[in-house]
This record gives C-alpha cells, sequence and structure tokens, in this order.
C-alpha cells in the first residue's frame, strides 16, 4: 500500500527593510536558518520595502524604524492602507525601544514591536505569531512596553465612552466587548477563557468576530480601538 504523501507547508515568505546592509544579512541568515521561512527581498529604505512589498506580496515584512527618506513609520502606513495587501503583516525593529514609537508603529498599521537587542528566538516566535494573525503582545517585549504606555496599568471597561466611541463598537455583542476589554490588557486567549469561563476556541471565535466587525487587520489593531474608542482607559492609580 502506497504512503499517503504529505504536502508541504507554504514557507513564511519574509521582506527585510533595514538601511544597515550588515544587518540584513544577519536577519536573513537567521530567517533563512528556518525551515519553515524564506527571504524573499530586501529594502534599503522605507520606499524600497512599499515597492518590494506591492510587487513580492511577502507575508511578513520586517521593518526598521529608523530609515533615510521614507521611514518605517510612513512606510508601514503605506503598506497597511493597500487593499491589496491586507494579508501582509508588519513587524517592527528598533534600536529605540521608547514608548511613543510602539504606539505609532500600532497606529501605522504595524502587527509587532521588537528591539534589534531581542534574542534570535525571539525575532522568528514574532514572525510565526505574526504570521498566524495571533496576539501581537505575545512577545514580552512589546507587552511591557504597550501596557507602559497606552495603560499606565491595567485597563478598565469605561461606562460612557462617548457618542463616537459608543457608535463605533455599536456593532459589537456585550460578550465582544468584555472579550475586547481583556484583549486590551495584553491577556491570551487562554487567560481570557480563564476569566470567562469559557474554552479558548471561544474567545478567538469572539475576537475574530470583532476584528470583523471593526475592520482591525489584528490583535494589535483591536488594542488600539480598544483605547481610541473609549471602551477602556487606564485605571487611578
Amino acid at each position: 500500500m502506497t504512503e499517503p504523501v504529505s504536502t508541504p507547508v507554504h514557507p513564511v515568505r519574509v521582506l527585510l527593510a533595514d538601511d544597515q546592509a550588515l544587518l540584513r544579512s544577519a536577519f536573513r541568515v537567521l530567517v533563512e536558518s528556518e525551515a519553515d521561512m524564506t527571504v524573499v527581498g530586501e529594502a534599503a529604505d522605507g520606499a524600497e520595502a512599499v515597492e518590494l512589498t506591492r510587487r513580492l506580496t511577502p507575508d511578513v515584512v520586517l521593518m526598521d524604524i529608523r530609515m533615510p527618506g521614507t521611514d518605517g513609520l510612513a512606510a508601514t502606513r503605506a503598506i497597511c492602507a493597500d487593499p491589496a495587501l491586507s494579508q501582509v503583516r508588519v513587524v517592527m525593529l528598533t534600536t529605540f525601544e521608547v514608548d511613543e514609537y510602539v504606539v505609532e508603529s500600532l497606529r501605522a498599521g504595524a502587527s509587532g514591536f521588537l528591539g534589534k537587542g531581542a534574542e534570535p528566538d525571539e525575532l522568528l516566535n514574532a514572525i510565526r505569531v505574526t504570521r498566524a494573525g495571533e496576539s501581537l503582545l505575545s512577545p514580552a517585549a512589546t507587552k511591557g512596553l504597550i501596557a507602559r504606555f497606552l495603560a499606565q496599568g491595567e485597563p478598565g471597561p469605561v461606562p460612557d465612552g462617548g457618542e463616537r466611541g459608543a457608535g463605533r463598537l455599536a456593532a459589537l455583542t456585550g460578550r465582544e466587548r468584555e472579550v475586547l476589554v481583556q484583549v486590551a490588557g495584553g491577556l491570551s486567549n487562554d487567560e481570557i477563557g480563564e476569566r470567562l469561563t469559557v474554552s479558548p476556541l471561544t474567545v478567538k471565535t469572539h475576537v475574530n468576530r470583532a476584528m470583523a466587525k471593526l475592520g482591525a487587520r489584528d490583535r494589535a489593531q483591536l488594542v488600539v480601538i480598544a483605547y481610541e474608542s473609549g471602551l477602556v482607559r487606564p485605571r487611578a492609580e
């Protein structure tokens, strides 16, 4: 009897965008050392990153924030605003792990944020997590930075987020709002499930529905929407 042939898994296609050739080379070696990843192109500035992303449609772009000419933030905005690139995910890389960059990256549409000093395994995990559409908050460094800047403490629900916020969130069910509050707190599906006494799969379903209703690219955008709409706010110390 013939053995069934396993279907090869499509490798994660990665585009590298950094103005330092030495760093691009190091990232290429790291990424291509993994059987489930491949580098499809390299860009030395933001404008080239946008052009190559449109031409190559990678799964994930590793984007340096500070580059000459068009910087990483502007390039990310252009990529994330293009409907034809809706499946592309951007992970921002920077030497300067300052809180302002985290929020600007998220608002630009990035799905992840890592310092260039991150461990190799952290970077590879960020690529896989981002490609899978899972929580941006999984990498510990990103989770901490977002929590400090956006929350300054744990988020709490806002009784009245205002007309604008209420209008934006009107399509959500009560349970979806409840889940969104927990997502804004940086909790994983497993953690949310434990808090709400439901299965992680049920939580994932609620998260996916909330993303679809709010037009969020991924979990990262849900965090931004939760704060900007007034659904959650920093709790007083």
